[in-house]
């Protein structure tokens, strides 16, 4: 049997096209290509703006650099996320403070932002993210930023096309960051978007998103001023898109919700499998929801099991199914933990989880055959080891 890898893109012929297409145009740097894709995006999720970058990490930077965050400044954002998250606000000089998630979303916690901005002086900032593909309580959050006068920047590298009491994310918050990297629900290899309704956020975020130039290489090379002149307005900095990559979210953009459709097909057939075994599926929270499925992410219940996670996941890949963990949590890294003096007992829910959870392949281009296969061998686990 071959190995059943954890994620695997899905490019068709209309993306191979479109890429040839730009390297026969000669225009390779961020130029045509973006902004279409661009300008399909925005069309897409209903923003009046949408920006194209480098990476969802650079989104998320030019999106708090924004919104004005600096030196002594504090953001609130949940533990249970990729470092990236936590780490643009360091690029900033301001401090990380950490909240837990739900116990049953593993989103973060309303509640726990709630405490944070009661606790903590000179929070400019509260940053969500959509775990898993499931929208975290934007409603909530909203109300609480609107009565602490804060601003929020939603991560939503998991979350399209997520929607949140019926809305799509991406036009529910201050500024929406969306990822395309390799394994995200589409991709242009690597890139993000930002997205935004409000005029001098998104002006201030295009300046800086390329050196603090005031006019960027598109313009500068098809506007009818001389193409040679340019202003520094600010210091900025270097998270432009490629055209190449534009080139795939074009295509990509437009297969979003098919894919999503398989994601959530192959995420039923899973939790129906798993019923009544040893296992907690994902619970949503609600069911009217779009649900964007990027990660399937499977908890044991260990008190019934004689092997822990880490061995479940080995005998997974000996049995050529690969996995993943989302997340090891921020608070169990060093540079976090150290630095900000975290522990398991200020966590108590991303603790518990993050022993006990493990991903599962859930991607578009899984076949029937893959699929009955990842059942069977989490199945056949399950039993082999259940107590």
């Amino acid at each position: 049997m071959s190995y059943i890898p954890y994620s695997r893109p899905v490019l068709d012929t209309e993306e191979i096209n479109e890429v040839v297409d730009t390297l026969k145009s000669g225009w390779l740097t961020t130029g045509p290509k973006v902004a279409q894709f661009e300008n399909n995006f925005k069309e897409y999720v209903g923003s009046s703006y949408a920006l194209a970058v480098n990476s969802a990490t650079s989104g998320l930077h030019l999106a708090l650099e924004a919104i004005g965050i600096g030196p002594g400044d504090k953001v609130i954002t949940t533990v249970h996320t990729f470092t990236a998250t936590a780490e643009v606000i360091r690029y900033l000089g301001a401090e990380p403070i950490f909240v837990d998630i739900e116990a049953d979303s593993y989103n973060i916690s309303p509640k726990e932002v709630e405490k944070a901005l009661i606790k903590h002086k000179n929070v400019k900032a509260v940053m969500p993210v959509h775990y898993a593909g499931q929208s975290a309580n934007i409603t909530e959050i909203s109300k609480l930023a609107k009565q602490y006068g804060v601003k929020v920047v939603e991560d939503a590298a998991h979350a399209l096309p997520t929607t949140h009491n019926g809305k799509i994310v991406g036009t529910l918050s201050d500024i929406t960051v969306f990822s395309f990297y390799a394994n995200k629900t589409i991709t242009t290899g690597e890139g993000g978007m930002i997205t935004t309704d409000n005029a001098e956020l998104a002006e201030r975020m295009k300046v800086m998103r390329l050196h603090g130039i005031n006019r960027d290489a598109f313009d500068r090379f098809t506007s009818t001023k001389p193409s040679w002149y340019y202003e520094i307005v600010a210091p900025g900095f270097k998270y432009n898109m490629m055209d190449v990559c534009g080139a795939l979210g074009i295509h990509q953009l437009k297969k979003a919700k098919h894919f999503q459709e398989i994601r959530e097909s192959i995420a039923k057939r899973y939790s129906d499998a798993f019923f009544g075994l040893p296992v907690i599926t994902p619970i949503l929270v609600n069911p009217n929801d779009i649900h964007a499925w990027h990660i399937y992410v499977l908890q044991l219940n260990l008190e019934e099991l004689t092997i822990n996670r880490d061995e479940f996941i080995k005998l997974l890949s000996e049995r050529n199914v690969g996995t993943s963990v989302h997340y090891i949590p921020l608070h169990r890294m060093p540079y976090w933990k150290e630095n900000f003096n975290l522990s398991d007992e200020q966590f108590p829910n991303s603790s518990y989880i993050s022993d006990r959870i493990v991903s599962l392949p859930n991607f578009a281009s899984m076949t029937d055959e893959e699929v009955c296969i990842v059942i069977d061998t989490v199945k056949s686990l399950l039993l082999e080891f259940k107590k």
